[in-house]
């Protein structure tokens, strides 16, 4: 239906507007320390995870290459963030941690953090809204058992 295709890819347009829009303006606040907010994201990811993640389960959540995932944690383990131990389920493979350090970094940004979102999203959006944002924009996202269907980059 001609109309659909016109509505959707309006809609489309506005969520990715809205999205690098509302991205920028948290990318650019003084939040992040000394890290970057990719930085930031694998933290957030392992503090979700205490028994730690695998780098490869780690890759899809943060959304970068595998090579890009390897050099940030690298970078994350030098400064004392992120630790690595054996995996005890598959010897070639690593499992990530957070070290203290990388807890309490991850603490301290993610409070000011939320702040920021809360702040941005809250000045455009009424409580309502913003339930309806985050229940359309879940229901877009792949189930988990869905997620071995979805093509790898689009």
């Amino acid at each position: 239906m001609p109309n659909d295709t016109r509505l959707a890819n309006e809609a489309w347009e506005a969520l990715f507007r809205a999205q690098s829009t509302i991205e920028q303006e948290l990318h650019t606040a003084a939040v992040w320390d000394e890290l970057q907010p990719n930085e930031y994201g694998v933290l957030y990811e392992l503090s979700k995870t205490p028994e730690g993640r695998r780098l490869k389960d780690l890759q899809s959540d943060v959304l970068l290459s595998q090579a890009g995932v390897s050099r940030l944690v690298n970078r994350l383990e030098a400064a004392g963030l992120v630790a690595r131990s054996a995996d005890g389920t598959d010897r070639r493979a690593s499992v990530l941690t957070l070290t203290a350090k990388g807890r309490e970094v991850q603490r301290k940004i993610g409070r000011q953090h939320a702040r920021r979102v809360t702040a941005q999203l809250t000045s455009r959006l009424d409580s309502t809204q913003l339930a309806q944002l985050r229940d359309l924009c879940l229901k877009m996202l792949p189930s988990v058992g869905d997620q071995e269907d979805v093509p790898a980059e689009s």
